[in-house]
């Protein structure tokens, strides 16, 4: 081959795998936040205020989980190799995770799970509502599959926002409370890293501004129903999902990766 079209074989080789790892790391950005979530739902298991709500909080972390395996299947034919959604969602190191820092804050009470719930739920939903129009075939698939399972989740989170705030004076506290903290975290769901950016100019992505009009007015309406006082806290910088996080991840990992550590290619 002449060395000129050597050179053009290569650098348009160079071109394709950095798009095919952008489209890896943007899909762990989507599969991370709601697996590091479905983590924290999963915690509860046993330990909602009511059996009524603690099935709901366990089916909610389902829902996520199954969208992580999708998220992380699509990821792993996309490495390649010996890379499995397995691998993925276990054998990484905390830098390597893209989750947002919100989704890693603790259980602390009902009323900081709700919160960041609805948080979360309110980003969510008009997030699948776009990724439904990705021009990436499977992305779309997802997104579509997910819509129905994350309006459930918004519903269920939302009326729990307006039970609390708008309940006893002890609820409201605690409700307004949750939300004086996770609020400083809500900025890094609509700061665009370069690889979101991309993303949504190739037509695979999200638009994040367009998401955060939708997220704003949800947040009005919410809480106004539940006479909460919507935050004024200036904004942290936060950089999850550049691998940065809250030592809350370290002990996420000890948990979600010992059996795999411990017993490296156990099977079932």
């Amino acid at each position: 081959m002449p060395i000129k079209k050597f050179l053009i074989f290569v650098i348009f080789s160079q071109k394709k795998l950095n798009v095919k790892d952008k489209l890896y790391e943007y899909l762990l950005m989507l599969g991370d936040n709601s697996m590091v979530l479905g983590h924290r739902l999963s915690e509860l298991c046993g330990h909602g205020p009511s059996l009524e709500t603690d099935i709901a909080l366990t089916n909610i972390s389902l829902d996520l989980f199954g969208q992580v395996r999708s998220y992380f299947q699509y990821a792993a034919e996309i490495k390649g190799g010996d890379v499995t959604e397995d691998s993925i969602a276990f054998l990484r190191f905390d830098r390597d995770y893209r989750n947002v820092i919100l989704v890693e804050q603790p259980n602390e009470d009902f009323a900081h799970v709700i919160g960041r719930q609805f948080l979360f739920d309110a980003f969510h939903l008009p997030l699948l509502e776009q990724l439904m129009e990705s021009n990436d075939e499977m992305i779309a698939a997802i997104a579509a599959k997910s819509i129905k399972e994350c309006r459930y989740h918004l519903r269920f989170s939302s009326s729990w926002v307006k039970r609390l705030g708008d309940g006893t004076m002890e609820s409201k506290i605690k409700m307004q409370s949750a939300m004086n903290h996770f609020f400083p975290f809500v900025s890094e769901l609509f700061r665009e890293t370069s690889i979101e950016k991309e993303m949504k100019e190739l037509g695979v992505g999200a638009d994040l501004k367009m998401i955060k009009e939708v997220f704003d007015e949800k947040v009005k309406e919410v809480f106004f129903e539940s006479t909460l006082e919507i935050p004024q806290s200036s904004s942290r910088q936060t950089n999850g999902k550049t691998g940065i996080h809250t030592e809350q991840m370290g002990f996420i990992l000890a948990e979600l990766q010992y059996m795999q550590r411990a017993y490296p290619n156990m099977q079932w």
